[in-house]
C-alpha cells in the first residue's frame, strides 16, 4: 500500500495504490486520513483531489479480511459493537473529515469503485469518473453487508439508492452520470479534476466554505445518527447474521463481488 501526493497549483492530489486489486486496508485508511488532514491544514492548498494510482485503479472496496477479522472478534465476544468505528478515526473519520472539510474535495474515479471506495467518493463534493469505468456501485448485499445506506440516498434519491443497494447491481460510467451518482465523465478524470480545481482555486475560500457548510448542513443533519444505526446493524449481522460466512466464501473463491 502506498499513498503519494502531488501539487498542481493550489490543488493537492492524493493517490492511493494497493495492487493488485486496490483494496482499502486499515493502514490505507489511516494513511489517507493523515495525507488528507495535512492537505486540509496547509493554507497553500485550496482544493483536494482523491484518485487511484493509475488507469483501472481506484479503491475497489474495503479489504474483506479486515471485515472478517472484526466479525470474528464480535462473534467471539472479545469486543462489542463499538469496535465498528470511531467517527474521529479510521474509515469513519476519513469520511467525516472529507465531508466537513471547508475546502472543495473532488474524487477522480479512475477504475472500479465499489463499497467503501464509493462511500469515499460520495463524501467528496464532486465526482468525475473515467469514460471507461464499467463497475461502480454498492454490491455489498451479496456478502451480507448493509453499506451505502446514508449518503447514497441524499445524492441519487431514495428509489435509486434502494435499487442499487438491494440488487447490488453495478453501473458503468454513462449510467452513473445519468442517475447523478457522479457529476460527469471524462477520458482522463484526473486531468478533468485538475481543471475543476484550477477553477475553484480562483474563488474566495471563505465563500466556498460558507457554501459547503450551508448546503451540507441542510442535507446531512441526520447522517451521524444514521451512520451509528448502520454500524450497529452491521455489527449485528457480523455477530448473528450470515455476513461472516458469506465474506469467507467470497474470500475463498477469490472472485470479484460483481461475479457472485
Amino acid at each position: 500500500m502506498q499513498i503519494t501526493t502531488e501539487r498542481h497549483g493550489a490543488t493537492e492530489v492524493i493517490r492511493y495504490a494497493n495492487p493488485p486489486k486496490s483494496f482499502l486496508s486499515m493502514a490505507g485508511c489511516d494513511a489517507l486520513l493523515e495525507a488528507f488532514r495535512a492537505a486540509e491544514a496547509d493554507d497553500d492548498v485550496r482544493v483536494i483531489v482523491f484518485t487511484g494510482a493509475g488507469p483501472g485503479a481506484f479503491i475497489r472496496h474495503v479489504d474483506v479480511e479486515l471485515i472478517i477479522g472484526v466479525g470474528e472478534l464480535l462473534a467471539s465476544g472479545k469486543v462489542g459493537p463499538e469496535v465498528m468505528g470511531n467517527p474521529d478515526a479510521g474509515f469513519p473519520g476519513l469520511l467525516l473529515g472529507i465531508s466537513s472539510c471547508p475546502k472543495p474535495v473532488i474524487a477522480a474515479i479512475t477504475g472500479t469503485c465499489m463499497g467503501g471506495g464509493l462511500e469515499l467518493s460520495l463524501a467528496c463534493d464532486l465526482r468525475v469518473i473515467g469514460d471507461d469505468v464499467d463497475q461502480i456501485g454498492m454490491p455489498e448485499v451479496k456478502v451480507g453487508i448493509c453499506g451505502g445506506t446514508q449518503r447514497l440516498p441524499l445524492i441519487v434519491g431514495m428509489a435509486k439508492a434502494l435499487d442499487l443497494i438491494l440488487t447490488g447491481r453495478l453501473l458503468d460510467a454513462s449510467q452513473a452520470v445519468a442517475i447523478g451518482l457522479v457529476n460527469e465523465s471524462a477520458e482522463d478524470p484526473v486531468a478533468r479534476a485538475l481543471e475543476l480545481g484550477a477553477h475553484l482555486e480562483t474563488m474566495a475560500p471563505e465563500v466556498i466554505s460558507a457554501i459547503k457548510t450551508s448546503v451540507r448542513r441542510a442535507s446531512e443533519a441526520s447522517l451521524e445518527p444514521g451512520y451509528a444505526f448502520e454500524r450497529a446493524a452491521f455489527a449485528e449481522l457480523l455477530t448473528n447474521g450470515p455476513t461472516l460466512e458469506l465474506l469467507k466464501r467470497y474470500r475463498d473463491v477469490d472472485t470479484d463481488l460483481d461475479r457472485l
